[in-house]
């Protein structure tokens, strides 16, 4: 049995608007969309939310639909919005409850819509004159959701969704403008850290009844057949566009597949390498990607992803990211119709598809891998437009208590893009779907026990390329108190693909040093572990592949990553074919070097 999106579903027209209305109305949600995720950060309580941006606001019509997103959130929490609707909805039809004006509704279930279990939403639905004309939805990432242990992310050992922390299934935690407060008490009294997560809660709750307030000022400026006419058109232009980029591809079958490490220190085989297999049908103007062949759902582990929320907000994302490169077609809208003519299909009982309560909390970085595959699937077709592959992010929580009051620190380790053509690889970025920003070492330092110790660079592990890969970090946390951490990862076994010639990227690495001198190596996914005053995690970033025959590469470009110490002058004659003495190119040396290898 295959699941289907729905995503290409179609709405009738309704009432149309002149152009310029039109552009007025689409800048006008864009900007509530943005209001709300400002108004959010500045709100927010933890570094996850007002560093790192690790959240979404949207607004959808009554259907759920998307209107609008603030983009300057991350893909993996705006563009799930429009699932957490329909979730609510049908959590909404069974029980037989009714949205009503001053309803605010929770919601996180991984099965119904939602991302992962930590990524929270309030949505606030929006009445003109009695009517429901749409939500205003804030989604963030929380730092504990009461997990068996610490923290919302390295919950790499959850047998089951039970194990990965409380679920809210369209809850009303304001009824009627009412706050209930049996559900609050709830959450305080099952989360680590409530007032900080709490905080963070009532800041997604007010930046949604902003962008409520805002979208019925503006139904009522222009009213609702104008607004609605004008989504409708924006809906429109933006399946016009996603069409006409897929009807430039030629018409075929295009398939790839990639690797994640798994558990690379479990002794069961199931656990172990498992694979990605995406294939993408192209015909006409539509496109459909089935994941059969993706390996079979881990029912005991939380590396799966929900189909709804996860599987296709990657997909969607990276389609997009490629054939409608905002660099060429400048802005185009991001709403419901840019899926419409996209169709995805995974078999139920795979990582793509799970059966529900597989665990799915750790499905970040598995996510990543699987909009990379679809990269690389579509690379033969559009060579021009992809990056070679990426190399894959990890997050470590990092948990204490000080003077008796537990602390929770999330911090996500960046990866890295592959070349691509005319361009080197991006180097210590959030990667695909993640877009999240670092924390500063300042920040880190001034609230939490812990100590940056060294934040650089990786060198001598760049992807060769005429266009190499992006380059990982070197990162080092001391603990200056008793602690503990786990880990949620990938990427330390399996390369990252070079493409039309580019070398394969390098895996990471995480290595926990302790006080004594001791060292040890530590797989991708670490359970949670406690460790002392002193200890230190050191973490590699992978790199990313190369792009294209290093050999063509400009030899002026591999002197600038010699005196820039990427790479050393032996590695630069050995990959590169480009002899540098004394700080210099030597023109004829080169020559002679390159001429050889042909």
């Amino acid at each position: 049995m295959n699941d289907v999106s729905l995503s290409n579903r179609r709405q009738q027209p309704s009432t149309r608007v002149d152009p310029i209305t039109g552009a007025v109305i689409q800048g006008a949600l864009e900007n509530i969309a943005l209001e709300m995720g400002h108004k959010l950060m500045r709100m927010s309580y933890s570094s996850i939310i007002r560093e790192s941006e690790d959240f979404g606001a949207a607004l959808t019509d009554a259907e759920g639909r998307q209107l609008c997103e603030c983009k300057m959130s991350t893909p993996l929490q705006s563009g799930p919005i429009p699932g957490y609707i329909r979730g609510i909805r049908k959590k909404f039809e069974a029980r037989g409850d009714v949205f009503r004006p001053g309803d605010v509704i929770m919601h996180n279930d991984p099965y119904g819509g939602a991302s992962h279990g930590p990524d929270v939403a309030f949505c606030v639905p929006v009445f003109d004159g009695g009517d429901l004309i749409g939500f205003s939805v804030t989604t963030a990432h929380h730092l504990d959701i009461g997990a068996h242990t610490p923290g919302s992310c390295g919950i790499v050992d959850a047998v089951d969704t039970y194990a990965e922390g409380l679920q809210f299934k369209a809850i009303k935690v304001i009824d009627q403008g009412k706050r209930n407060e049996a559900v609050w008490e709830i959450v305080r009294d099952n989360i680590r850290i409530p007032d900080l997560v709490v905080g963070d809660m009532n800041a997604q709750i007010a930046a949604a009844q902003i962008g409520a307030q805002r979208y019925l000022d503006l139904v009522n400026r222009y009213g609702r057949a104008t607004v609605r006419g004008a989504y409708e058109d924006l809906m429109d232009y933006s399946e016009r566009m996603m069409r006409k980029a897929i009807s430039d591809i030629p018409d075929g079958v295009y398939t790839a597949e990639t690797f994640i490490d798994g558990y690379l220190d479990d002794p069961d085989p199931a656990r172990r390498d498992l694979r990605f297999a995406v294939s993408i049908t192209v015909r006409g103007d539509e496109l459909m990607v089935d994941l059969t062949g993706t390996s079979p759902q881990v029912s005991d582990r939380p590396i799966n992803l929900p189909f709804e929320g996860t599987v296709d907000c990657a997909i969607w994302l990276t389609l997009r990211s490629i054939l409608l490169d905002s660099a060429v077609y400048g802005n185009i809208p991001q709403n419901d119709g840019i899926t419409r003519p996209i169709t995805i299909v995974a078999p139920k009982g795979t990582l793509a598809n799970p059966i529900f309560p597989a665990p799915v909390i750790a499905r970040f970085s598995p996510g990543n891998q699987l909009a990379d595959t679809v990269m690389k699937a579509l690379a033969p077709a559009v060579p021009r437009q992809v990056s070679a592959g990426i190399g894959n992010l990890r997050v470590i929580a990092f948990s204490g208590v000080v003077k008796e009051r537990p602390w929770v620190h999330m911090e996500i380790f960046e990866g890295s893009y592959g070349g691509r053509y005319g361009l080197d690889g991006m180097d210590t970025v959030d990667t695909l779907y993640a877009n999240t920003r670092n924390n500063p070492i300042e920040d880190i330092e001034s609230h939490l026990p812990l100590r940056v110790d060294r934040y650089e660079l990786r060198e001598n592990v760049v992807a060769a390329g005429e266009w190499r890969g992006g380059v990982g970090s070197v990162r080092v946390f001391t603990y200056l108190s008793e602690g503990g951490f786990s880990v949620e990862g990938d990427g330390q076994k399996h390369r990252p693909w070079g493409f039309d010639g580019g070398e394969d990227g390098y895996p990471g690495g995480l290595t926990l040093q302790t006080n004594a001198g001791a060292s040890r190596a530590l797989p991708s996914k670490v359970p949670y572990q406690k460790v002392g005053p002193g200890d230190r995690l050191i973490t590699y970033g992978p790199s990313g592949g190369g792009y294209g025959d290093p050999f063509r590469r400009d030899p002026a470009a591999v002197l600038d990553n010699v005196l820039d110490g990427l790479f050393s002058p032996e590695a630069a004659r050995e990959h590169y074919g480009v002899a540098i003495v004394d700080g210099a190119v030597d023109v004829a040396a080169t020559e002679k070097l390159r001429k050889s290898a042909n």
